[in-house]
């Protein structure tokens, strides 16, 4: 059973799958490439749960691809999952959300460390209308 921050991200997961295929559907990309890359998309989602470390280089790299392939669907790529796989997804967010996200993860440690819930997306706008709250 997959712990509820890797349940949400492979929920972010499947929403991007949809987009995606929507995307093939409307045919906007080309349709023998784009089911190979569906393919690759739908083994992410069954490897992750079952082995989430030795996914993070798989989601790194189709993350990025679905970013430089589908550039049209680009703005659409949860944030949430550039941070997720690390890497080379790290390159498309600015520095300001990179602090935010880490300062983010910095709280989960802390509560898992307590052995406390942490409820990711209620610590995210948090600290994002903090952050907003200094720049004003």
């Amino acid at each position: 059973m997959a712990n509820p921050h890797l349940e949400y991200h492979l929920q972010l997961l499947n929403h991007l799958r949809t987009i995606l295929v929507a995307l093939g559907e409307a045919e906007q990309v080309p349709e023998e490439s784009h089911a190979l890359f569906l393919e690759r998309f739908d083994e992410l989602l069954s490897l992750l749960p079952q082995d989430p470390l030795e996914s993070q280089y798989l989601g790194q790299d189709l993350i990025c691809q679905v970013i430089q392939r589908y550039p049209q669907i680009a703005h659409l790529v949860p944030r949430d999952l550039l941070w997720f796989f690390g890497g080379d997804c790290l390159h498309y967010m600015p520095d300001e959300e990179l602090n935010l996200y880490q300062a983010l993860e910095e709280r989960r440690y802390e509560c898992e460390q307590r052995g406390e819930a942490f409820d990711w997306l209620e610590q995210k706008q948090l600290l994002a209308s903090a952050a907003a709250d200094t720049r004003h």
